[in-house]
């Protein structure tokens, strides 16, 4: 039987898990508005620069040299953008990650003291009941693993393609700017 102490540390234990998910996901958010400030402030200033520059072409062929100079770098700095969104955001979710993990290891051993406990305290004749417990543990540890890995192998087959997309806009972009 669980004590009120036990009752009581256990509550303890998720509201400080709860405020530290709610934590990394304000940092997550804080990167990604510091990200999106300075994006801006870039784009900003590149964008005055380039008016500037464009304002004191001398004819249109200078004006199209130009403005087909500004697509590679466009491309390039949409790609770091790209890229560091993804960072922030996988970094995020694996600090989330590790958390779940460690509570579902630490809710499962509880649990399985718990079993143990009932097991050593339990009538007669109930060894059946408590293995069939032990065993639906053991299932649901074995898909839980299995599902970490497949999340593990999708996150990285798109962190792949997101690597493989980017070079290949950047390369069209470089490759559009040479034929010009």
């Amino acid at each position: 039987m669980l004590t009120a102490e036990q009752i009581m540390a256990s509550h303890k234990a998720t509201v400080e898990t709860l405020f530290g998910l709610t934590s990394k996901a304000f940092e997550g958010v804080e990167k990604l508005v510091e990200l999106n400030v300075q994006a801006s402030k870039a784009a900003l200033a590149e964008t005055a620069n380039h008016t500037q520059t464009m304002l004191g072409a001398k004819d249109a062929q200078e004006l199209l040299a130009l403005q087909a100079s500004l697509m590679q770098p466009l491309a390039e700095k949409t790609a770091a953008y790209s890229r560091h969104l993804y960072d922030i955001a996988t970094g995020t979710g694996a600090e989330v990650g590790k958390a779940f993990e460690g509570q579902a290891a630490e809710a499962q051993a509880k649990f399985m003291g718990l079993v143990d406990s009932a097991a050593k305290n339990a009538p007669a004749g109930s060894e059946s009941a408590v293995a069939v417990m032990k065993g639906a543990v053991a299932a649901a540890t074995n898909a839980f693993e299995s599902v970490q890995k497949a999340v593990k192998q999708a996150s990285e087959m798109a962190e792949a393609n997101l690597t493989a997309v980017t070079n290949t806009a950047v390369n069209a972009t470089k490759t559009a700017s040479k034929k010009r």
